[in-house]
């Protein structure tokens, strides 16, 4: 069998939910052979899932989201790269966890690319969500030699605050660094850059931002907007993922030439998920809560979808289940189990995950394989 869950935020990661879940299935089933291959969505825990699943790890000490030093992390296999944005703009990177909503940037970003690019690879797999800024990806651009002026010919700072007196947009060495690279992002929502379902209005407060500093973000947004359309000669702000991570996915679109893949489905690609699965009698998966989002693109609904494609069953494990028995079963589960009913509430089931996870695999070992 296969077991491929994401992690359970808060409690562990998915390596430590795949290897706890096939210990409990082992003693269940004895002598039944578990492949271990724990999947992301393309936000955090992209990186760990690549690294599980042979890429090998690269560390580069770059700009934090308020420019203060952080070691980040990017994963390498053959010519492609895997760069998870929240290494480098992550909220988890902010200083003393204070949030930043109009200074933090993506600069860091740009920063892991160029490395990537550096180190020859000719694909770049951008995975985006858990960002701490919302700059338009302003500051990966600059990290990579876009130069940005405001009207008295200075460089902009950092943050997306700065982008409302952004005057001038020059490409530099862009072009050139990038030729011959592709980059794809992994993102798992559709909004576009402005707007009511946009960057800074869906995802603003998420990141410290109140009312006014909305309207500030918005303002500098679309600046950023109809000068990179001015420069390109298109205009990509209402491009489904062009508001992921506080609109980095709009500077990956509009000035990397990216393409926009659903997370999941891109990682499970290059996790060779299709190889691993072949010959399986079945698949586990999860993440910490099975809800209403997880049905909308979320990594287990991914497996699922990717498990039936290969007429393979597949169950799920979750820290808590918020979906009735019919929802779980239309998006492909056989069976659904969540550690806070094993334990008796959330409380304890995430002070207990890990013997939890094995129990609930040893019970779906049990119950499907036997």
């Amino acid at each position: 069998m296969v077991v491929a869950p994401d992690k359970f935020k808060g409690s562990l990661e998915g390596a430590e939910v795949a290897a706890r879940i096939a210990a409990g299935v082992r003693r269940g089933v004895p002598g039944v052979e578990v492949r271990e291959l724990p999947v992301a969505d393309g936000g955090e825990g992209t990186l760990a899932a690549a690294l599980a699943a042979g890429f090998s790890r690269v560390d580069v000490k770059v700009a934090g989201p308020t420019g203060l030093p952080v070691v980040a992390g990017l994963a390498v296999k053959g010519g492609t790269a895997v760069v998870e944005l929240a290494q480098a703009s992550g909220l988890a990177r902010l200083p003393g966890g204070r949030t930043a909503p109009l200074a933090a940037g993506s600069y860091g970003v740009g920063q892991l690319v160029a490395k990537a690019v550096s180190l020859g690879a000719s694909r770049v797999v951008l995975g985006l969500g858990g960002s701490a800024c919302t700059d338009g990806g302003a500051g990966m651009a600059q990290a990579l030699g876009v130069e940005l002026y405001d009207a008295d010919g200075a460089p902009l700072p950092p943050g997306g605050a700065a982008l409302r007196r952004l005057a001038r947009v020059e490409p530099g060495p862009l072009a050139e660094r990038l030729r011959g690279v592709e980059v794809t992002v992994a993102c798992d929502v559709d909004n576009p850059l402005l707007g009511p379902r946009g960057a800074a209005a869906v995802y603003g407060p998420q990141k410290g931002a109140d009312a006014a500093d909305l309207l500030v973000l918005e303002e500098g947004l679309t600046r950023w907007a109809d000068a990179v359309a001015r420069l390109t000669g298109r205009d990509v702000r209402g491009a489904a993922g062009a508001g992921a991570a506080g609109g980095v996915g709009f500077a990956a679109l509009a000035l990397l030439g990216a393409a926009v893949r659903p997370g999941i489905e891109l990682l499970l690609e290059l996790l060779g998920f299709e190889r691993a699965v072949r010959g399986a009698r079945l698949v586990v998966t999860g993440e910490g809560c099975l809800d209403a989002q997880t049905l909308h693109g979320k990594a287990p609904a991914g497996v699922a979808a990717a498990a039936a494609r290969a007429g393979v069953p597949v169950a799920a494990v979750a820290g808590r289940l918020e979906l009735a028995e019919r929802e779980w079963r239309s998006a492909g589960f056989v069976a659904a189990l969540a550690l806070a009913d094993l334990a008796g509430g959330p409380a304890e089931s995430m002070a207990r995950a890990g013997e939890l996870a094995e129990l609930a695999g040893e019970r779906l070992a049990v119950a499907l394989l036997r």
